[in-house]
């Protein structure tokens, strides 16, 4: 069924004629995507972008997925139409340019619930990076580039709720009909600086992210700030945290939604071993205490049961200690990417990383040969920068 909107933004120029009345399709039915998809597969560049509900649900998932290209605008839902696969072949066809903005979320979720495999990426973010906006936002780079402030109205609304209603719909078809024309402004400006092999070389590596396999590691690994507890406070952050993960499972609740990542923390150190105590910790709000004080308590005695001997310990890793010389190797090796990334306008992390530049230093590669063969090193760093690199390493030593 097609929808008639027009456009509530108001962009100058050429994108106000753009957006002036655009239609969006919601495929909803099985037998409505595999038109669409045979339809797309002629076209040479397709916007994509993804709506999911993990603000809501404790296992999140993408509720709908957007695509247009060539004056077609499709709004596809998942949990309607169950089987995602036409969409596949068109996502790993190589010869259309698939651009999505932040794609990493994306291209993670796609995979992790389709199996969806993206070829022939361009993120308008990373686009944005590689020319040195201070703001990769999607409203600040569209605001830049083509003088267009976006809609975030429905941006943390669920987006699993059904059915859907039509403001929400036409949200979620908007946004995704700039990203082409945003694409093409971002592109010439690439091309013209000649960073645009660059953009696609990080693009490749990007859509082969893939989402974390799931594992028996202790939860506390991936909690920020735990490697500042002792081995007693870990124990009881690892029982605080299997008990929110239980009830957030049961409630079908995100984990902050729960309790929060700083009230555990304060939790695990203030070691509340009775509804008082807790009461006194003030890290719960009261409903919270009234909901899981007792499981805070019973989780704290449990941390507090675990043997001496079995108290878990935080991995360090152990930097290398680098010898002098490739200490001065890094040194000149920084000094010529501060100096050049400020020459570029571009992040010095960006240019190159800490990693790289220490493998450099320790590999000491000879030439140009050798320097690409330092894993850390992308070609086209090798290529652009190769002989600048090694005359730092040549002038350090």
């Amino acid at each position: 069924m097609l929808f008639g909107v027009k456009g509530k933004l108001e962009p100058p120029g050429s994108m106000e004629r753009y957006m002036q009345h655009f239609q969006y399709k919601l495929i909803e039915t099985a037998e409505e995507l595999q038109p669409l998809c045979d339809r797309l597969a002629r076209v040479t560049m397709l916007a994509v972008d993804t709506e999911a509900d993990s603000l809501y649900h404790y296992r999140e998932k993408v509720c709908l997925i957007q695509m247009a290209a060539d004056g077609t605008t499709a709004v596809v839902d998942p949990l309607k139409v169950g089987d995602m696969t036409p969409l596949a072949p068109l996502f790993a066809d190589g010869r259309i340019v698939k651009v999505l903005h932040g794609a990493d979320y994306d291209v993670r979720s796609l995979y992790r619930d389709f199996g969806i495999r993206i070829n022939n990426l361009f993120d308008t973010e990373l686009a944005g990076r590689f020319l040195g906006f201070a703001h990769t936002g999607l409203d600040a780079v569209l605001n830049r580039c083509l003088s267009v402030q976006v809609n975030k109205k429905f941006q943390k609304k669920d987006w699993s709720r059904r059915p859907l209603p039509a403001e929400m719909v036409e949200y979620a078809a908007e946004d995704v009909n700039y990203l082409i024309p945003l694409a093409n402004h971002l592109i010439g400006e690439l091309r013209r600086r000649g960073r645009l092999s660059w953009v696609r070389q990080e693009c490749e590596r990007l859509s082969l992210v893939r989402p974390a396999a799931a594992n028996d590691h202790p939860l506390f690994l991936n909690f920020k700030g735990a490697g500042k507890l002792a081995p007693r406070e870990l124990a009881v952050l690892e029982a605080l945290l299997q008990m929110r993960d239980r009830m957030a499972a049961e409630k079908d609740r995100p984990h902050f939604k729960i309790i929060s990542n700083r009230a555990l923390f304060e939790l695990a150190m203030a070691q509340p071993r009775s509804r008082e105590a807790l009461e006194k910790t003030r890290a719960l709000s009261r409903l919270q205490t009234q909901r899981y004080g007792h499981l805070v308590v019973a989780a704290v005695s449990e941390g507090l049961a675990v043997p001496e001997a079995q108290l878990p310990a935080y991995p360090r890793k152990r930097g290398v200690r680098l010898p002098a010389a490739a200490l001065r190797r890094v040194k000149a090796l920084k000094n010529w990417r501060d100096h050049t990334a400020a020459t570029l306008d571009i992040d010095p992390a960006r240019l190159i990383t800490k990693s790289a530049m220490h493998a450099i230093a320790l590999q000491r590669p000879a030439n140009v040969a050798d320097l690409a063969r330092v894993a850390e090193l992308h070609p086209w760093q090798v290529e652009n920068f190769g002989r600048q690199l090694l005359a730092a390493l040549a002038a350090a030593d």
